[in-house]
């Protein structure tokens, strides 16, 4: 069985709009605020199953405000809309790095078939 990533380094930019997550594999990924917020791994996000997991409109300004380790296997992290249920776990943060360019186009064109925008509502 293939071991799994394991990271190396988890640092929050000085301006909390991202986050570099290094592997023992070699990877490195810069991961936006943004980007975190609306793939969450909470319930709020993700729902209980695929049908229920919900488009996160309006988070193009938010911050991460705190990183929170969560035993010796993933971090909470806090954002400034104060949303901090996720639990985004190592494998599911090499996941999203692995990832990002497809996820984000995915979530790209679920906000323009919904009709919503990344801006923050006025």
């Amino acid at each position: 069985m293939a071991q799994k990533p394991w990271p190396t380094e988890l640092r929050l930019h000085k301006d909390r709009k991202a986050l570099s997550v290094a592997f023992d594999d070699g990877e490195t990924f810069e991961l936006a605020a943004e980007y975190l917020r609306v793939r969450s791994p909470s319930a709020e996000v993700q729902g209980h199953s695929a049908s229920e997991r919900r488009t996160v409109a309006g988070k193009a300004d938010v911050r991460i405000l705190e990183l929170h380790p969560i035993g010796n296997y993933a971090v909470r992290l806090l954002f400034d809309d104060m949303h901090s249920t996720g639990i985004f776990s190592w494998d599911y943060l090499h996941e999203l790095g692995s990832n990002r360019d497809r996820y984000w186009r995915d979530y790209l064109a679920e906000l323009d078939e919904k009709n919503l925008s990344r801006s923050p509502a006025r």
